[in-house]
């Protein structure tokens, strides 16, 4: 199979294969109106927000954003290629793949870097041989404490210090030297108007870097003498991109699919000593700080992120860097905490002087997002000055910004307000609170027309910064939240990429609005460019029909002005998530659940909105 499928076949493929036998068959479905929903296989969580549509033949997770349809769920779930999932499809739809033309994919095309994951895995058993040919880098690994079995297990290798040992074995003619050029294994230099080619990676030890399947896509290599620069890595590749690497996410995988908590530490080493003194969940990032991309797909993986740094200056700013590319991921479903190493140890040199149990409780008491980032605004501002207080405060609120929409925001503001002993209602009030269409309050009145500009409690929308009168919302306008939030959507679908940002409790309240939402959310989401015609379309046939055709009407949303929109949206969203913690807590409470707790953590559960159980009962023990 060679070629690329073209998207006529692809059609046909979808066209003969059913979305829930795919998804069923791996995960537990069940049934919510006309979706099906279940706890995403993709990221832990309690509540599910993982939904199949039948109808539109998709899957759409509200907690991790990850969706596609039938070919996309088998390359997730099943770590399969575009050609696999396309092969495995066609097979159980009784269509022949023709022989000259297998399947490539407009984003990926298989056929243009096959030959590069080739010589990158020949070069893997190359570095491999070498390694129990040489003294000198053997003895360098067991003065590290490694074990045969863990090098063997992420594949370690050594490249001698000749100019072209790979060049030489696996350059056999011009294609295969072209794939080593494009792989990044060998260097290509003009020079007096000559090219001259030799290998990258010279007198290292060779750690590969594997992709979400365990291809090999690039090397990271170690100087076993003082020469510079220390560590090595592979340039950017078609088949590499630096910032969305993972070293050692690959095998912590294969020992466990979901992962309870993951380690992000700075080095191979670490990695891979961490893993064989018995904590399996280490990665690392290659070279780089931390980036979003990254954080998206641990976030899939595991529900704590624990970033483990050097107690060194270098250390707490790398720290920094993290915080605040942590601070958007940062809501119900997410904990990330910081680990600050004491003076003169990495992570491999404190396990190995302290012990594992040792270890792992510095981890369960590594300080969380939030007490890190008040932490640190202490240490750097001076509390006792106004000026101090002050740019602590703006400084903050910057990072505090950067968190999403909801309660978490609110609560950080809070201790912001209680550090620097200021609680402004202005600054302190939720920034999306329930709307005024139907909380009969006008929209500049709320938080969003106070504070400075700057602020990262208001919503950024066109036209903020002009004042605007009161606006008086008609009797007959004054929807549900559930309602309001669907007509809004249906004006502007662009509103479901506002919705990731917020938790979906709402989705588990038992009403006909609350299941319309989140079906018109679904396919909105899944397609960023659908129009409102489009997005009215897909439920024209279901029961559903006659209330969307009721809602589709502009006359109920004109009274909003057009920067008041998202507002309103976000608001109504919110409305019903508390809503549903309300209609949970009544649940508990008036269920027999609770019959064990305490007499003051009933108290405390009825008392605080979306208190855990596990919370109440450490209270009332």
């Amino acid at each position: 199979m060679a070629g690329r499928i073209s998207p006529e076949l692809k059609e046909q493929i979808l066209a003969r294969t059913d979305i829930l036998e795919i998804v069923g068959a791996r995960v537990p479905l069940r049934l919510a109106g006309q979706l099906y929903k279940a706890c995403c296989p993709f990221h832990q969580e309690k509540t599910p927000s993982f939904i199949v549509t039948p109808a539109r033949q998709t899957y759409h997770c509200f907690g991790c954003g990850v969706h596609g349809d039938a070919i996309g769920f088998l390359m997730e779930y099943d770590r399969l290629s575009f050609p696999e999932a396309i092969k495995e499809l066609a097979t159980r739809a009784g269509i022949v793949l023709p022989d000259t033309g297998a399947v490539g994919d407009s984003q990926a095309p298989e056929l243009d870097i096959s030959p590069l994951y080739q010589v990158l895995e020949e070069a893997a058993d190359l570095y491999r041989h070498q390694l129990r040919d040489d003294a000198r880098a053997v003895a360098y690994l067991k003065g590290r404490g490694l074990t045969g079995e863990v090098a063997a297990e992420f594949g370690l290798g050594f490249a001698p210090a000749g100019w072209d040992f790979l060049l030489s074995r696996l350059g056999t003619d011009a294609s295969r030297e072209q794939a080593l050029i494009d792989a990044g294994l060998v260097i290509e230099r003009e020079k007096d108007s000559k090219t001259r080619r030799y290998d990258r990676f010279r007198n290292r030890i060779m750690f590969p870097i594997r992709d979400h399947r365990g291809r090999i896509i690039a090397f990271g290599g170690r100087v076993l003498d003082q020469s510079e620069p220390k560590y090595l890595n592979s340039p950017e590749t078609p088949v590499f991109h630096k910032g969305r690497g993972l070293y050692g996410l690959f095998e912590a995988r294969q020992r466990q699919r979901q992962l309870r908590r993951v380690l992000i530490v700075e080095g191979y080493m670490d990695v891979i000593a961490l893993t064989q003194f018995g904590l399996p969940y280490a990665v690392a990032t290659l070279g780089t700080a931390t980036t979003p991309e990254q954080l998206q797909r641990l976030k899939r993986q595991s529900e704590e992120l624990v970033f483990c740094f050097d107690g060194d200056k270098a250390g707490r700013a790398a720290a920094g860097k993290a915080l605040r590319v942590s601070l958007p991921y940062a809501a119900e479903r997410l904990t990330v905490r910081f680990l600050l190493l004491p003076a003169g140890h990495d992570p491999d040199s404190l396990l190995r002087a302290e012990g594992l149990a040792a270890f792992e409780r510095r981890l369960e008491r590594a300080r969380l997002l939030s007490d890190f980032l008040f932490d640190e605004l202490r240490e750097r501002f001076d509390l006792r000055s106004a000026e101090g207080l002050a740019q602590c405060d703006a400084q903050a609120r910057e990072l505090i910004g950067l968190a999403p929409e909801g309660t978490y925001r609110q609560l950080l503001l809070r201790q912001l307000g209680e550090l620097i002993g200021v609680q402004q209602p202005e600054i302190l009030s939720e920034p999306a609170r329930a709307p005024a269409s139907w909380q009969a309050q006008p929209l500049s009145t709320g938080p969003m027309a106070a504070g400075s500009r700057n602020g990262p409690f208001q919503i950024p929308y066109a036209g903020q910064p002009r004042a605007r009168a009161p606006y008086r919302v008609p009797m007959r306008t004054r929807l549900t939240a559930g309602r309001l939030a669907t007509a809004l959507l249906l004006q502007q679908p662009r509103l479901a990429l506002a919705a990731r940002a917020i938790a979906d409790h709402w989705t588990e309240l038992a009403e006909e609005d609350t299941s319309l939402l989140g079906e018109l959310l679904a396919h909105a989401d899944a397609d960023p460019d659908i129009s409102p015609e489009m997005l009215r379309d897909y439920v024209s046939s279901s029961p559903h029909a006659p209330v969307v055709a009721e809602l589709a009407d502009p006359s109920l949303t004109q009274h909003i002005p057009d920067e008041g929109i998202e507002p309103e949206f976000v608001g109504a969203l919110t409305a019903l998530c508390r809503q549903a913690e309300r209609e949970q807590r009544y649940r508990l409470l008036s269920s027999g659940e609770l019959a064990p707790l305490a007499v003051e953590g009933r108290n405390l559960l009825a008392a605080k909105p979306g208190a855990e159980i596990g919370e109440v009962s450490k209270q009332g023990s």
